[in-house]
This record gives structure tokens, sequence and C-alpha cells, in this order.
């Protein structure tokens, strides 16, 4: 199983807009980083998204290039200060490819929790694990 871990772009200030749209330079940049993404094999049966604009508007790109038939729903536990436990179980069940696509720290504190040995998570990144019955091994990381 892969487990893709998707930090959301740039958004704007919640002085500009409070519902925190990707700013156009955010915009592109996450349809860069699907296009990117897929030349490394990425195509997930799932995308989870918090629910929060800005990480849907991310992951959107990712359902058009890598995997236009994926399920694609917001997910409970993806918010910035959520435990990485409540995905982690989540995880537990499942056998698909699955993409998330959330907020720092929490993307940064899934990471951790699933690979300690990994490097600090990329802002505005994606991160591929893979998942045996035993192990979570990092396949590669863009940024």
């Amino acid at each position: 199983m892969k487990i893709f871990l998707l930090h959301h772009a740039d958004a704007v200030g919640p002085d500009v807009d409070p519902q925190r749209p990707l700013s156009s330079k955010g915009a592109a940049h996450a349809a860069a980083l699907a296009v990117r993404a897929k030349e490394k094999g990425c195509a997930p049966a799932a995308i989870w998204h918090s629910g929060k604009l800005r990480a849907r508007q991310t992951a959107e790109p990712f359902l058009r290039e890598c995997q236009p038939f994926a399920e694609f729903k917001m997910m409970r536990g993806l918010l910035p200060d959520d435990p990485p436990g409540m995905i982690i179980d989540m995880l537990s069940h499942e056998t698909r490819d699955i993409m998330l696509a959330g907020h720092m720290p929490h993307m940064a504190d899934l990471l951790h929790a699933l690979s300690p040995n990994s490097a600090p998570f990329p802002l505005h990144g994606i991160v591929a694990l893979e998942r045996d019955a035993n192990t979570v091994k990092e396949l590669w990381r863009l940024s």
C-alpha cells in the first residue's frame, strides 16, 4: 500500500478571504506538483482531504492528473491540530493506495508517526510512503 502525504499549496491570507483559497501561485504549484507526482507513479485509489478549501483545491489537480476515478472526499482527522492517530487508525483498515491532503503541523506529525526516520516534511510538498505488513518506508518526496 502506498500513502501519499500532501501539504496544501500556498493560500491567501485570512485578511484577503476567510475561506483561504489557494493563491494563483499556489494553484499553479499544485498543478505542477500533480504532474511531477504522476511521473513518479502516483495513482491513489482514494484522495482524502481535510475539508478546508485550500486542502481540497490542492488535491483536485491530483484527482484530474493522477487518478480521475479515485474516491475523493473530506475525511475527519486531517485538520492542523488533529492527532495523527485518528488517520493512522483509518489507514490500518485500508489496502488501497491513499492520498491525504492536509495542513501543518499535522502532515509533519503524521509523517513522523508513520516513518520516524524521515527528513522533515517539505512545505507545500508531497511525501510518498510504502507500507507493508510491518514497516513504512519513504519512497520519494517533492516540494
